[in-house]
């Protein structure tokens, strides 16, 4: 399948990014990868990400040295130790708020956030919901095993109900995130999911994700082999997943398999989705995706047909819309408010000591 990377004439989030200098040799995968000892459990889906990745970069043609790789805590969160771009491995859920304050202050840079359930939904919640919020010019990639791997095996913000784990012995009682449906509540403008073992699917939806401007979350489903294997099995097996994978298109029909396979319909005046065979489906109920629409109600509607037993995953971009970022309009605030040069020290005393004053401890 192939992903819309978006509409024509918008700028993409690569725009000041500066590339190599016409005629240089093309780099490599070899070039982005660093001497750093990848250590992940034997098996563990990071592997085929971080490969993805430093495979997928080189085409983009930028200077190693403004790209940035910023991590919080977990596995995942190795991430940067073993890209040979520049990178910070930052503190536990907080990544997001360190690429933002980076983003501002360096148009210059491609800024992405490495993070897992763990980090990005329960202690960063509030910093991931801000940033996409706010639309920072950044690629959050959340890796999703549905488990606490690093701190070995407790249950996650995506853990399903009933999950045993360390520190849910007779299972969990906690309603899991839905960590795409999370971001388009958010108003996300770029939200895709993908999965670590599609290597060319994972690869189209990092492209796009690449050229949006503004905060691109991309969840990606990824398998922990020690402490949540088999996760995502009905997903990776061909069989089974060419039943259960909705592949988003933008401008084509919502359809599960192929020939006559199931298709996406609104069902009846609440207007809720539904899948039925497709030969039982009335052509103008079936729903067709439209990636880029201002309002993110079907989008939303499309991420919530994701359901505990899989039964029906969509996976490509739910939402590529744009709109102005952050980081851009704090910039043009700046250059606006020094348009007529620095302050003068009147100016300054003025604002320190303007109307809003008190005098503390005078007499009566």
């Amino acid at each position: 399948m192939s992903i819309d990377l978006g509409m024509p004439g918008r700028t993409s989030g690569l725009a000041d990014v500066p590339t190599l200098p016409e005629g240089a040799a093309a780099q490599t995968k070899k070039e982005f990868t660093s001497d750093q000892e990848v250590r992940w459990c034997p098996g563990c889906g990071d592997y085929a990400v971080l490969a993805t990745m430093q495979g997928f970069l080189p085409e983009l043609g930028l200077r190693r040295e403004n790209v940035v790789f910023i991590s919080g805590i977990g596995c995942s969160s190795r991430f940067p130790y073993y890209m040979n771009t520049y990178g910070m491995h930052s503190i536990h859920g907080r990544a997001p708020a360190i690429a933002t304050g980076l983003a501002v202050s360096r148009p210059d840079l491609s800024i992405w956030v490495v993070t897992g359930d763990g980090d990005a939904l329960s202690i960063g919640a509030n910093h991931l919901v801000h940033a996409l919020r706010r639309n920072v010019n950044l690629k959050i990639l959340l890796f999703n095993n549905r488990i606490y791997g690093l701190t070995k095996g407790q249950y996650s913000p995506t853990s399903e109900p009933g999950t045993v784990t360390k520190s849910t012995p007779a299972g969990s009682v906690d309603n899991p995130f839905n960590p795409v449906s999370l971001a388009l509540g958010a108003e996300a403008t770029f939200v895709a999911r993908t999965l670590d073992s599609d290597r060319k699917h994972l690869t189209e939806v990092l492209r796009a994700a690449a050229q949006h401007r503004g905060t691109a979350l991309v969840e990606i489903y990824q398998n922990c082999p020690i402490f949540n294997d088999g996760a995502f099995a009905v997903l990776k097996d061909r069989d089974s997943a060419e039943a259960r994978l909705l592949h988003l298109r933008h401008g084509e029909p919502l359809t599960i398999g192929e020939g006559e396979g199931q298709q996406v319909v609104i069902r009846g005046r609440n207007g809720r989705l539904g899948v039925v065979p497709a030969t039982e489906a009335d052509p103008a109920d079936v729903v067709t995706h439209d990636a880029h629409a201002d309002d993110p109600t079907l989008a939303f509607a499309i991420s919530r047909l994701d359901t505990p037993d899989m039964a029906h995953v969509p996976v490509g971009v739910f939402r590529d819309v744009d709109r102005a970022t952050y980081d851009d309009l704090v910039r043009e605030q700046v250059t606006t408010a020094s348009a007529d040069g620095p302050p003068t020290t009147e100016a300054l005393q003025s604002l320190i000591s303007g109307n809003d004053t008190w005098t503390v401890g005078a007499g009566a």
